[in-house]
């Protein structure tokens, strides 16, 4: 029998794999940095510093500087948009792609039923 998706279980989920990108070695993301890596990585089409500002409802400094990061890391890179050289595209790596793949191991074990298991008796034990 499937474990339900609870918000509690969810937050499990989210926890552990937050706390499997911590231990492994690799780039620590903020929650912006994070968002803005997902965004582009899940959602299929274009994506802008205006476009990203606007989805994420903040200003496009702090979204430049989120890419900044994310650049810096190999995980995102900007290109000139073809269709209007004023702006810039943000686009896929082969490092964020792997990055991408990680979280998906990580989140297939935190969502195993082994880990649903292990999160209820210790939820049960406090």
């Amino acid at each position: 029998m499937a474990t339900p998706l609870t918000p509690e279980r969810l937050l499990g989920i989210l926890r552990d794999t937050v706390v499997g990108t911590v231990r492994r070695d690799g780039p620590d993301l903020s929650a912006r940095q994070f968002a803005l890596f997902l965004i582009c990585y899940i959602e299929d089409g274009h994506h802008t510093v205006r476009g990203l500002a606007a989805r994420l409802e903040i200003s496009k400094p702090a979204v430049t500087r989120s890419l900044d990061r994310l650049a810096e890391l190999g995980l995102a890179r900007r290109t000139p948009d073809p269709r209007d050289r004023r702006s810039v595209l943000v686009a896929r790596t082969r490092k964020g792609m792997d990055f991408l793949n990680d979280l998906r191991g990580l989140l297939a074990v935190a969502g195993s039923p082994r880990a649903a298991k292990a999160s209820a008796e210790t939820r049960a034990a406090a």
